[in-house]
């Protein structure tokens, strides 16, 4: 391990670090043996400058070619970075690790071959590039072409941008390619792609002033890179990575400057100096599968965006993927109406994707008021309300709806425990038989392909090995039953839940519910589960104890709710008071026996009933906070002197500090 020192800032805050560099030691606990830097850029002249005086090596980072969802400007973190220790891919003018890498890509392994063939497909398959927040191009139907002409696409790039410095190019050459791509297509139409920002003014394009002629097309929008390259015929660049997205989309490119993936024979390549680096032999003839396992799979790194450890291309490919459909699925205004602030906090992560803009509204009356923009939308729970719903009809405006997902928590939303997962439905809702839903459209037009049903299954086993369920309460240890008989699990929903207004028209009560199942399997073993909801006593649908008796052999009562309030108290952090370790003392005392009617419910030694549970919590809970006892990990860690001359522990629960959407400065 290479001890490394890091001058800038902006660096060492990159989300997960380390994972990208486990072979580097950051600590600073010895003499550095190598200097990092941010590439080639000014920014990195300090730390390139110290590692010439000592003698040392540079290693050059850089964002890798799958990047992130959103700008890295916005706060979107890396998922994948470059590391140099020769040069950099964008500096031709000297040898890279890259360029090493290459040349002996023709001694691939066959499985890095087959992975890099399967990456390749996915990623033009997703359109996933290095960031993925823009839209897709709005022509991206064929039918909807302007003319039957080729299209021929020039890519532009903003000046001062350092591939173009070190890829051997100037304003010179992006004239030489806007005059040769017209010479060559005379009866094609040229499109010319340069930056948003250029037309508004802050930053400058090299094809802008001389494009202004008939039969061009300039596209200024923020538009995603592989929808707009697959509706084209032909492409034209200097050094712009869009020219090798390109060649994954198997489009025809002419490159005029110096990029990584030049020289190799993939591509027609006009620059002067490609001559130069055949001779030198720092090119050869190389496959486009080469030229991507080299770039793609062996000189960038990756990190698992669920766990912030190391990963692989395929981990990023599948997040990207999912991101990416989310943010168009969700792209817009959204507007929630009469949404708590408890929950509105719960559903913001839910909509936190570049493309959507979440608003919160206090009322419908409030809603008129508004001048909504054109790609406006309503965002209702459930199947929606009245108001909500008439709202949208009247406004003439979309309605989407939101329920909690099917793998929700570990605890219940009725206890304010909030959901690890959503579903978002813009046709209508699961549980609603009575109109179209999105998972309805899915199950009838998803093509589902190996896959797919690789990943399905593969779930759905780790889902029942690790005992996964929607709320994931309760003990998971059941009793003997009579292998003879045949077992029946009639399961108790909250009986004013929407699912059974809508879905239910004949029996809507779990009672009747376990009474029909008894008429009409006289001999089964009957198990009835009532909803952890109904059991904690914050939804209706309790059936007695008596009619449980009579028509069921066996209830699986859900009796973790108890244990995971006492996991609460013990959480609990009284924040700037003074520690009592009496109070401590007798909250621990209380949260054991409050654990011990749970256990005692769940072998059945003794019959309580909810409102002791209720009650317990509510007494425990509230003397920790009206004392002041701080129960969450009770060791000192600063002593203030009291007004009696006392030294008092302070005690402070320590929660995660990180922020993987930081913000990035090199």
């Amino acid at each position: 391990m290479k001890t490394a020192l890091i001058f800038s800032r902006g660096i060492r805050n990159t989300p997960h670090l380390s994972a990208f560099l486990p072979d580097y030691d950051l600590k600073k606990t010895k003499p550095p043996q190598t200097v990092i830097g941010w590439g080639y850029k000014p920014t990195a002249d300090k730390a390139r400058a110290f590692a010439a005086a000592h003698n040392l090596p540079y290693t050059a980072l850089e964002d890798g070619f799958l990047r992130s969802l959103g700008l890295g400007v916005e706060g979107y973190p890396p998922l994948s970075l470059i590391i140099d220790d020769i040069g950099i891919y964008y500096h031709t003018a000297q040898p890279s690790r890259l360029e090493q890498l290459i040349m002996q890509a023709d001694r691939l392994p066959a499985e890095l071959f087959a992975q890099a063939e399967t990456a390749m497909r996915l990623i033009v398959g997703n359109r996933l590039s290095k960031y993925n927040h823009a839209a897709d191009f709005a022509e991206t139907d064929a039918s909807k072409r302007p003319s039957e002409k080729p299209i021929v696409l020039l890519i532009d790039q903003t000046a001062g941008d350092m591939a173009v410095q070190y890829g051997g190019a100037d304003e010179h050459t992006f004239q030489t390619m806007f005059q040769t791509a017209l010479q060559e297509n005379p009866q094609a139409e040229i499109w010319i792609k340069t930056h948003p920002d250029v037309l508004s003014g802050k930053r400058k394009g090299y094809l802008t002033d001389i494009a202004q002629q008939e039969n061009i097309r300039l596209l200024a929008e923020d538009i995603h890179p592989i929808s707009l390259l697959q509706q084209t015929d032909k492409v034209y660049c200097v050094t712009s990575q869009m020219g090798f997205e390109a060649l994954l989309c198997g489009k025809p490119v002419t490159t005029f400057g110096l990029p990584w993936y030049a020289g190799w024979g993939v591509c027609d390549d006009r620059h002067p100096d490609i001559a130069k680096l055949e001779q030198s032999g720092r090119r050869t003839g190389r496959t486009l599968t080469q030229l991507f396992a080299a770039a793609y799979l062996q000189y960038s790194r990756y990190i698992n965006p669920n766990t912030g450890q190391s990963g692989t291309i395929f981990d990023v490919i599948g997040y990207l993927a999912r991101a990416r459909h989310l943010n168009e699925y969700l792209r817009g205004n959204l507007y929630c109406i009469g949404v708590s602030l408890w929950k509105r906090a719960v559903i913001k992560p839910f909509f936190n994707v570049p493309a959507c803009r979440l608003h919160f509204v206090p009322t419908a009356d409030k809603m008129l008021k508004i001048n909504l923009p054109p790609d406006a939308r309503l965002l209702a729970w459930g199947g929606g309300k009245e108001t909500v719903i008439r709202l949208a009809e009247q406004l003439n405006l979309p309605l989407l709806r939101m329920e909690d997902g099917f793998i929700r928590s570990v605890g219940l939303g009725s206890n304010l425990v909030p959901p690890l997962s959503l579903v978002i439905d813009d046709m209508g809702i699961y549980f609603d038989p009575a109109r179209p839903s999105r998972l309805e459209h899915i199950l009838q037009h998803r093509h589902f392909d190996e896959f797919d049903r690789e990943t399905a299954q593969n779930l759905q086993r780790e889902l029942i090995e690790a005992n996964i369920s929607k709320y994931n309460v309760g003990r998971t240890e059941t009793t003997q039953r009579p292998s003879e008989k045949r077992i029946l699990l009639v399961p108790g929903q909250v009986e004013d839940d929407a699912s059974i207004r809508l879905g239910a028209p004949e029996i809507c009560r779990n009672l009747d519910l376990l009474r029909t199942v008894r008429e009409r399997n006289p001999d089964a073993y009957i198990i009835y589960k009532p909803h952890p909801d109904v059991v904690s006593g914050n939804r209706i649908g309790a059936v007695p104890q008596e009619e449980c008796a009579r028509y069921a052999d066996q209830t699986a009562a859900v009796i973790a709710l108890s244990l995971t309030a006492a996991v609460r108290i013990i959480m609990f952090d009284a924040r700037g008071k003074t520690h009592k370790p009496l109070s401590a003392c007798i909250a621990y005392l209380s949260i054991v026996w409050l654990c011990s009617l749970a256990l005692s419910a769940a072998f059945a030694m003794q019959n309580l009933t909810c409102w002791l549970l209720i009650f317990g919590l509510a007494l425990h809970t509230g003397a920790v906070l009206w004392s002041g006892g701080n129960v969450s990990k009770i060791h000192p860690r600063k002593i203030r002197p009291e007004a009696k001359g006392r030294a008092v522990p302070e005690i402070r629960f320590r929660r995660p500090r990180g922020n993987f959407r930081g913000a990035e400065k090199h």
